[in-house]
């Protein structure tokens, strides 16, 4: 698509052989206005009736490298050709050359050279007014210039073909070679048009597949593909890192359990000096119990003992009590408790013969099995 331009130019300079050199401020970054007609004529984005359109050129599309490029070696032709300059006819139209590029301020300049002496000489007769050729690409949409003008489109990938000389620009007699400088406007229509007719195909490379850009329907199928392709496997991936999280929160919850368990397990492994106080404190506690009545059997722990001895005295009143009132309860009811001693008798001399020693060894056995029944009881 051709868009309007402004150039400024330096004052031209003769070489010995008669050619004709001039520096030429091209493309400038900022706002530039089209009619409607001129950037929609298919009204596919509703500006074609639209009198002015705000479109921005930034400084990425300005002095992007390829585009810069693409204006050098190209024709400077005397008049717009009515179609794009190509090897075909580049003998029928070239009148010099754009020899090279530069960025001057928020411009970029081309170095033209003029090497036709007809055309240096329409020059020299008042034939001063520029107008450069090429081609770009339009977004369209909310953009918003630097100095905050909002704009509806903005200009990418500009490819130049031409810088033309005119009898009369569209931007009148101001876009002129003069002493001091020169403005180029742009393209006439009937360029514009031939230019729309004519696109090179473009291609571009996605995940290793070559897209023709130029066929719309072929390379809108492509990348919704390959963004379909994308989706499934950004979902799939994270639904492996939720599984991975999953199994890694519960295998850490195991470690843990195993962990408390194993804790739990040596806390709970008594040692024989706590068997033995545990040993002396139940035998006390069921000392305590029997000495104010209570009969102690031997399932019965200090748990068991307590509250059979409390309940035996208080009655219903302890019948809702919890395990510290239990053992409150208990504690001041065998504050005076005294238990019964009882004696496990005389020893028996054993003397020096075998079976006289058997027989007393079974007496003395039975005498402290009698005494520890009494002291159960």
């Amino acid at each position: 698509m051709q868009f309007r331009d402004s150039l400024t130019l330096d004052a031209p300079r003769r070489l010995n052989d008669g050619a004709m050199a001039v520096r030429a401020r091209a493309a400038r970054t900022g706002v530039y206005q089209y009619a409607g007609s001129e950037v929609d004529p298919e009204n596919k984005h509703n500006l074609r009736d639209t009198a002015l359109v705000n479109v921005l050129r930034d400084d990425g599309t300005v002095f992007d490298e390829k585009s810069v490029r693409s204006f050098i070696g190209k024709p400077i032709t005397d008049d717009h050709p009515a179609a794009p300059v190509t090897t075909s006819n580049w003998r029928d139209h070239a009148r010099g050359t754009i020899m090279g590029a530069m960025r001057d301020g928020e411009y970029l300049a081309f170095d033209l050279l003029l090497t036709d002496a007809e055309a240096i000489a329409k020059v020299d007769g008042g034939k001063r007014e520029l107008s450069n050729g090429y081609s770009s690409d339009l977004q369209f949409g909310d953009f918003t210039a630097p100095d905050g003008t909002k704009c509806q489109a903005r200009q990418t990938s500009i490819s130049g073909n031409h810088v033309a000389l005119v009898d009369r620009g569209r931007a009148g007699s101001e876009c002129a070679i003069k002493d001091g400088f020169a403005v180029c406007d742009t393209l006439p229509s009937n360029l514009f048009d031939s230019f729309t007719q004519e696109k090179p195909v473009k291609t571009i490379l996605i995940d290793g597949l070559t897209v023709d850009m130029a066929n719309t329907d072929t390379a809108i199928a492509t990348v919704q593909t390959l963004i379909a392709a994308r989706d499934a496997a950004t979902a799939q991936v994270t639904d492996l890192t939720s599984q991975v999280a999953t199994l890694t929160a519960e295998s850490q919850t195991k470690d843990a359990k195993i962990t408390t368990l194993e804790q739990q397990v040596k806390d709970a492994k008594p040692t024989p000096a706590q068997l033995r106080e545990a040993g002396k404190a139940l035998m006390v506690t069921a000392d305590k119990a029997k000495s104010l009545g209570v009969t102690v059997s031997d399932e019965m722990d200090e748990t068991a003992i307590m509250t059979a001895t409390v309940t035996k005295h208080m009655g219903d009143a302890a019948k809702d009590w919890s395990a510290d009132q239990i053992a409150a309860s208990f504690a001041v009811l065998t504050k005076d408790a005294k238990p019964e001693v009882k004696p496990i008798g005389a020893p028996k001399p054993i003397n020096d013969s075998t079976a006289a020693a058997a027989n007393a060894r079974a007496e003395w056995l039975a005498d402290k099995q009698t005494a520890y029944r009494g002291q159960a009881a």
